[in-house]
């Protein structure tokens, strides 16, 4: 009905931008929308209105994507998934767009049709930011836009929960042709923006220059962490001679090796609700999701040894107190079976594909799960996914240091927060 148009319009008319004149394009596939949309538009005399009826994703491809020298974009595009042989898949596929959900799918149409140094504002779901599926969306807009600012809102169930949509939103802000430069990060709890917060960060926290994957970071503080700070926490994973990956048994794909319960020629395989921060709890009938897999020579490549792991789930929710939750994978509790299957919403820390010492995998446990960790890594990664890279991009104690907290926490009864807190500390001074 044009509400973002008609914001812009009302800022514009009391002197809030320097134009001269303002020509407006707007598109709606719904008849009656665009009744309303026609009233709100034809209320500002000194504004040249052009309301196309019709489908833009098809109108915006149907001559192949032109820059149509738009100077400003303000959008809220429909959230829906994009079946892969739809027509708008296969429209969007025509002008070189390779994206999941139509709301990448207006963003990157009108990326190409606003003009050099234009500016494109949208409010749209945190899920393009990372995440496999929208690599191909992330790169097109990275190669041919600057981040500019970037609004996260704290409370996902807020903002926007008069349309019920639980969504983790952003409003981000583009600029077409740009070159890359500091990001302005603002947050707010809600749409009142009563507590707005304002930070600024270089591009290269934004996005690691080494992440091939172009994880788009939203960093929520400039403040140095005990983690950064502290001369004994300066080893790379590499440094100290462990790897992370990402679970990589994707259930789906191998939905017909899946069996509920452990039977004859099975394997255990873990998700995340097999996992506690004390250890592991396997099989869980009630779960709902398969307790074991098959091993076969379909499967084998990607099971791992049965060993001591470090592993960390890769999803959390917004309203949960931790990002970071790391648990202690312990061969004993899957008894003679000889291999592992982790499932992709899994990290797992291991020694080229094998297990880890005992005292090893057990100290970076600890580790991940103290309350400096947890913080640090919210203070460069806004968002609800842990992903393996941003494991690697943390700091961590010499092999030798996280071998001495292993075997400090095998001796103890009770492993609490301010427990591993208090050894931490310890460590770091």
């Amino acid at each position: 009905m044009g509400a973002l148009s008609c914001a812009f319009l009302d800022r514009w008319a009391t002197g809030g931008f320097d134009f001269e004149s303002v020509e407006v394009t707007a598109y709606e596939v719904d008849d009656v929308l665009r009744g309303y949309l026609e009233q709100h538009l034809t209320k500002y005399s000194r504004v040249k209105s052009h309301i196309i009826a019709g489908d833009y994703i098809k109108m915006a491809t149907a001559d192949g994507l032109q820059n149509r020298g738009y100077t400003h974009t303000i959008i809220n595009p429909p959230y829906k998934k994009i079946n892969s042989r739809s027509a708008h898949r296969l429209a969007l596929r025509s002008v070189g767009i390779e994206t999941v959900n139509l709301y990448s799918a207006f963003v990157a149409l009108v990326v190409g049709e606003t003009v050099r140094g234009g500016q494109i504002v949208t409010i749209i779901p945190r899920s393009f930011c990372n995440g496999p599926y929208y690599r191909p969306f992330r790169n097109f807009i990275l190669e041919r836009t600057a981040i500019r600012h970037i609004h996260l809102f704290d409370a996902r169930n807020k903002a926007f929960k008069d349309d019920e949509v639980l969504q983790e939103n952003i409003i981000i802000c583009l600029e077409r042709g740009g070159k890359p430069g500091p990001v302005t990060v603002t947050t707010s709890t809600d749409d009142t923006f009563s507590d707005l917060d304002t930070y600024k960060h270089p591009f290269d926290q934004i996005i690691f220059p080494d992440d091939p994957e172009q994880f788009i970071h939203v960093p929520t503080t400039t403040k140095k962490s005990i983690i950064e700070l502290s001369p004994a926490i300066c080893y790379s994973l590499a440094d100290i001679g462990v790897k992370v990956s990402t679970g990589p048994v994707v259930d789906f794909r191998l939905k017909k090796h899946l069996r509920n319960m452990p039977e004859p020629g099975t394997v255990p395989l873990i998700y995340p609700g097999h996992l506690k921060i004390t250890g592991t709890v396997w099989p869980i009938p009630s779960l709902k999701k398969p307790n074991a897999i098959m091993r076969n020579d379909e499967t084998e490549r990607w099971l791992y040894p049965n060993g001591f792991y470090c592993v960390v789930r890769r999803f959390s929710t917004k309203e949960e107190n931790r990002r970071v939750m790391a648990s202690f994978i312990d061969p004993v509790a899957f008894g003679s079976y000889l291999a592992l299957g982790f499932e992709n919403h899994i990290n797992l820390f291991h020694e080229d594909k094998h297990g880890l010492p005992e005292a090893l995998a057990r100290g970076l446990t600890v580790f991940l799960n103290t309350t400096a960790v947890d913080k640090y890594f919210r203070s460069f990664n806004g968002h609800t996914q842990v992903n393996a890279n941003d494991l690697k991009r943390i700091k961590y104690p010499s092999r030798y240091t996280l071998i001495q907290l292993g075997e400090w926490a095998i001796k103890q009864k009770i492993l609490t927060q301010d427990l591993i807190d208090s050894k931490l500390d310890t460590i770091t001074k």
